[in-house]
């Protein structure tokens, strides 16, 4: 087993559809800090209240040069549903093979109802503007996350 991506070390680079299906590639964000933030899938309760959010904080996170970036296992097309439902104004990328998942750690065996299926863990990453992890965020509730964030940044 891999060791856990650890705050100090170098962002593992990915490139990625978003939902306009334009690639997006992680190195070439230096010189902004990036709030990375993995989460199971798109339009259900959970992901959207934290992706809601992330997007009513977007003027305080732009006044602190900071790009979001969410990540799950969803279709580009089901990413812009999301989107235009939820009227993000942020990018989702589509990791519909969960290999960027898998690189931050956050694809692992989850219970759910009684059952164990492979998943999502909900963590979000910041990444500075030299490309190194800055913090991980892995205790929060969803309706929390952006203020979670926000103190972490303002503090």
């Amino acid at each position: 087993m891999e060791m856990a991506i650890e705050v100090g070390q170098v962002a593992p680079d990915f490139t990625l559809l978003d939902q306009d299906s334009n690639s997006v590639t992680l190195s070439e964000l230096k010189g902004k800090k990036v709030l990375l933030y993995f989460y199971p899938r798109a339009s259900t309760p959970g992901c959207t209240t934290q992706a809601q959010g992330l997007r009513d904080s977007k003027a305080q996170l732009d006044s602190l040069n900071v790009v979001v970036l969410g990540i799950s296992p969803d279709t580009p097309k089901k990413l812009t549903n999301f989107i235009n439902k939820q009227e993000l104004n942020f990018s989702l990328l589509a990791d519909e093979d969960h290999a960027v998942c898998e690189k931050y750690h956050v694809w692992q065996l989850k219970k759910f109802m009684g059952k164990e299926n492979m998943g999502v863990v909900r963590t979000s990453f910041l990444i500075g503007e030299a490309g190194n992890i800055e913090h991980v965020f892995d205790k929060f509730k969803t309706k929390d996350h952006h203020e979670v964030v926000l103190a972490h940044l303002t503090q």
